[in-house]
Order: structure tokens, then C-alpha cells, then sequence
């Protein structure tokens, strides 16, 4: 009968103490100096609400004044295997600023106020050189748009990640008074679909673009290209009166969508809480970005595929009431957005049609 394996001997053999928890691969020492190193940062984000600073158990805050029936909005998310590109490369000062944009972005399209920010970094051992510039990212993308860093969690699990490798997650808080909840309801046939222009693929289908890299090296697009981290759309929002306390005039934005996974085939129709309306898009409106001029010609992709993966140049999309485009436009472009005119709600019957429609062709 074979004995029980023996730690002391095996290719998982424990040497004899005295042991720390450093040697065991965690150095408390390094933590410690990694929230030195950061908390300026994270200082430099707050707002008047918050009560207390890093360190704490938990983060405190009150709600932002002005609203008169507040609603939270909570949002968590990470940047996929965006991150996996990120790290072979050695360019983690931007990938903090796409785990903010795709937590504050996803919050945002239900009419709130971003306020608060805490992150979650994994890794296997510490470099704190690393985590500074991710962290610090983190930091300077929320203090870009009045997001407090509130705080955060770095967890250094050895035996768990290799050596270099780290991983992230964010969750952010905001806040709407109930009244002003774009939650769809207000959507009807005619109101008119304007789409803001992305940054790239921003922190979506990164899996398919790891692979066509790999295919055609030479002809890809730079790595700075690849990794342009995700727009942020708050300011964008703040100009047509939304992400704000009860202001005096009502928004002409009644629904809005963050294009992320899914691409613009599956995000817009979360704008629409009847299953009778749909979006028709127009794809000669705009012209299809390099980017994804390279990523369709060299994976063969088709064109409803790249549709349904990618936002193909678009980063957010808003349903505006007829007759207010022009003023909206005007505001967008003053807050230094490019916006196209997609197209336009319509009805639909849900047995027969699709919920978005396609006409036209993207242009190369």
C-alpha cells in the first residue's frame, strides 16, 4: 500500500521554520509602502462627502447635496484581456483609466451622478513599481472627472498568479434623483439616436483582438493604439443637463447606452423597456475606424459580427426627443465630443423584427 506523501520530501516540500509571512510570498512591508505611495493621489479625488481617508475598514460617505429624492446606482466591472495586452507589453498607465470608464460609463447611462470609486487589485507577488502606475491611473481618471477614489483593496496571493501577472476589478456609486432615472420608459418611435464617438476598442473584445494579432503582427496597429484607454463620458453628460442635482431644465436625453461587450447589436436595445420599439441605424453615417478596418480585414469578420463584438468607432449612443438634436449636438461638440447621427427609433413587432436594424454599409 502506497504511504501518504510526505511534505517535508516531496516536490511540494516545506523547509523546517522559523517562517513569516513574508517568506510565505505576502510582504505587509510592501503594501505598506504602495499605499504611500498612493494615497496623494487618491487624496487629490475627493469630494466634500467623504468622511475619513485610505486605511479605514470601509469607505464613508454622505450623499452629494441637491437631490430631492436620491436614488444609488452601483456599477462593477473590469477591462477583460485587455489587461492580458497590457501586461506582455509593460503599459500599465492606462489600464486604470479603462477600469474606471467601463464602471463609471455603465452607471452614467442611467442619468447619475458618478461620485464614488474603490478598485480591487490581485496579484501574485507585489511589484510596487507596477501597482503605483496602475493604481495612480485609477487615481487620475476618477480625479478627471469628480469621482472620489475612496478605496480599495490590493491582494497579494502567491501560488495564485504568476510572477507578473495581475488582475482588476472596480465598483462605483452613483446617485439620480428618482424622477430623472433614465430608465427607458420615456423612449417612443421618431426620437432620433445620436452616437459619441470611442477611443478605440476601448476594454471589449480583446480576446478576438489577441488572436488577429497574432495573425498579422506586421500589418496590426501600434501597441499605443491597441491599449488607448476607454472614454469617459461624464462631461458629455453633464453638458445636455444630466449627471447633475436637480437642475432647473429637464434633459432631452431619455435613454442612453454604453457600448461595451455586445458591440452596438446587443447595447442599444437595453435603451428600450417596451420590446415594441427598435433601433435603425444607419451605417453610411460614419466611417469605420482603422482600428476596425484592420480587425474586419483580417479576421474575415463579417459585417454583422463585427457589429455584434465591437463599438465600431461609437462609445456611448443617446436617444434624444425630436426637435432637440440640434440643441444637444451643439452642446456635445461645445464639450468636445464628435457625435454622429445614427438613426432613429421605430416601432417593431417583436415575433417578425430585430431590435436593431441595420440599412446602409460602414464605409472603410
Amino acid at each position: 500500500m502506497a504511504e501518504p506523501p510526505n511534505e517535508t520530501s516531496s516536490n511540494n516540500s516545506v523547509d523546517a521554520g522559523p517562517w513569516s509571512y513574508a517568506r510565505a510570498g505576502v510582504s505587509i512591508d510592501a503594501g505598506d509602502e504602495l499605499i504611500r505611495r498612493i494615497a496623494p493621489r487618491a487624496a487629490a479625488t475627493g469630494r466634500q462627502e467623504a468622511l475619513g481617508g485610505l486605511g479605514g475598514f470601509a469607505a464613508l460617505t454622505r450623499l452629494p447635496a441637491g437631490y430631492v429624492d436620491p436614488v444609488l446606482v452601483s456599477g462593477t466591472d473590469g477591462v477583460g484581456t485587455k489587461l492580458r495586452l497590457a501586461i506582455d507589453a509593460g503599459q500599465h498607465d492606462g489600464i486604470g483609466q479603462d477600469l474606471v470608464a467601463m464602471c463609471v460609463n455603465d452607471v452614467l447611462v442611467t442619468g447619475a451622478e458618478p461620485f464614488q470609486f474603490l478598485d480591487y487589485y490581485a496579484t501574485g507577488r507585489l511589484d510596487i513599481d507596477v501597482a503605483e502606475r496602475v493604481i495612480g491611473g485609477i487615481a487620475d481618471a476618477c480625479g478627471a472627472v469628480g469621482v472620489q477614489l475612496a478605496g480599495g483593496e490590493t491582494a497579494e496571493m502567491p501560488d495564485h498568479y504568476p510572477d507578473g501577472d495581475y488582475d482588476l476589478a472596480g465598483f462605483c456609486l452613483g446617485v439620480v434623483d428618482h424622477a430623472r432615472l433614465l430608465t427607458g420608459a420615456a423612449v417612443v418611435d421618431g426620437q432620433r439616436l445620436l452616437g459619441l464617438a470611442s477611443s478605440g476598442a476601448h476594454a471589449n473584445g480583446f480576446s478576438l483582438i489577441r488572436k488577429l494579432l497574432a495573425l498579422d503582427p506586421a500589418g496590426a496597429p501600434p501597441l499605443d493604439q491597441l491599449l488607448t484607454p476607454t472614454r469617459l463620458y461624464v462631461d458629455a453628460a453633464r453638458a445636455v443637463g444630466l449627471a447633475l442635482p436637480d437642475p432647473a431644465q429637464p434633459s432631452a436625453i431619455t435613454a442612453m447606452a454604453h457600448i461595451t461587450g455586445g458591440g452596438l447589436t446587443e447595447n442599444i436595445p437595453r435603451m428600450f423597456r417596451s420590446n415594441r420599439l427598435a433601433a435603425h441605424i444607419d451605417l453610411s453615417n460614419w466611417t469605420l475606424p482603422p482600428l476596425f478596418q484592420w480587425l474586419r480585414a483580417t479576421g474575415q469578420l463579417a459585417e454583422d459580427e463585427l457589429l455584434r463584438t465591437f463599438n465600431c468607432g461609437i462609445g456611448l449612443v443617446l436617444c434624444v426627443t425630436e426637435g432637440q438634436v440640434g440643441g444637444v449636438t451643439d452642446a456635445l461638440v461645445a464639450a468636445g465630443e464628435q457625435v454622429i447621427e445614427l438613426g432613429s427609433v421605430e416601432t417593431r413587432d417583436p415575433a417578425l423584427d430585430p431590435t436593431v436594424r441595420y440599412s446602409g454599409s460602414l464605409k472603410p
